[in-house]
Formats: structure tokens, C-alpha cells, sequence
């Protein structure tokens, strides 16, 4: 296995990039290897979602998917997105969002840095401007459906580095 390090804010992280002997392939079917478990995330995300506009959902996917460098959710949430009617223009805005924030409106932009906050949780926590940003714009039980989202798109962003799924061999 060959290994690249990265160097930010002065701090060595894991590594970057890992060469599989068989990058075809994934580690483990975790579906069909735990199933109660994946049924039990996909009941999460669908009462995550519950009340939520389509849109936002799938920007929120975006984004979390980019800042964990999942290529396979970021292959899907894309497609689903094109499907949905979401355009071209957007879907590249998504990952530099704060410097394109003229393409998203006040709320998306909200969801968006929460969705920074919470998928970067360890470097500063979830400052309070951030939260009290979202709060503005969602209220309660959207805010809770919003961090719930958040909490199952970085579960599914787990999951499939894990066990290394590959971008555009989802089964949908």
C-alpha cells in the first residue's frame, strides 16, 4: 500500500491517497454483510429528510460529500440533483459555496456553513454564529431534520470509504 501525507494548519493528517491492490472492488458489501445496520441508516435518512425541500437535501449531500472526499455519494447526490432539475451552474458552485454565495439564497447558505460546521466538528466545533445562522433561516424541527441529514450524509460518506465504493456503480 502506497501512502501520500498531507500538510494543513501545521499538522501532519492521515493519509491522502491509499493505492488498492484490486481498486475494482469493494472491501465488504455492507448491506448485505449488516443488514439491520443499513436498514437502520437508511430509516435515518429518510426521517432526516422528512420536511426538508429536495433541493436543499442534495446541496447539503454535496457539500458534505466534497468535504470528506467521497467521490462515489458525490457521483450520486450529483445525479440525483441533475435529475431533480438542480442546474450545472449551482452544482459546480457547491464546493466553493462561501465565494459564490450570490448562486445560493440566505437559507441554502445556512444550511451550508452548518454542513461545514458539523462535517468538520473536530476543528472548531459548531460555532455559535453558525448554529444562531441556521436557526434564523430553519425552525426547530427543521433545524433538527437539517442536523439529522448532516449527521447521515457523514455516515454515508463513511460507509463507502470503508469499504471503498466506487463512483458510479451505485444501484439506484
Amino acid at each position: 500500500m502506497t501512502t501520500t501525507e498531507i500538510k494543513t494548519n501545521d499538522r501532519t493528517t492521515a493519509p491522502a491517497t491509499t493505492v488498492r491492490s484490486n481498486p475494482a472492488t469493494a472491501r465488504l458489501d455492507f448491506a448485505k454483510t449488516a443488514p439491520k445496520v443499513f436498514r437502520a441508516v437508511i430509516g435515518l435518512d429518510a426521517a432526516a429528510r422528512a420536511g426538508l425541500d429536495p433541493t436543499l437535501v442534495e446541496l447539503v449531500q454535496i457539500r458534505a460529500s466534497h468535504l470528506n472526499r467521497c467521490a462515489y455519494c458525490l457521483h450520486m447526490h450529483t445525479t440525483d440533483a441533475r435529475k431533480a432539475g438542480e442546474s450545472e451552474e449551482r452544482l459546480h458552485m457547491v464546493a466553493v459555496w462561501q465565494e459564490a454565495d450570490h448562486f445560493f439564497t440566505d437559507r441554502e447558505r445556512s444550511a451550508l456553513a452548518l454542513t461545514d460546521a458539523v462535517t468538520r466538528i473536530g476543528d472548531a466545533g459548531v460555532p455559535d454564529e453558525v448554529y444562531d445562522r441556521a436557526a434564523a433561516h430553519f425552525d426547530e424541527e427543521e433545524l433538527a431534520h437539517l442536523l439529522a441529514l448532516i449527521f447521515t450524509i457523514n455516515t454515508w460518506n463513511r460507509i463507502a470509504l470503508s469499504t471503498a465504493k466506487r463512483a458510479g456503480t451505485d444501484e439506484r
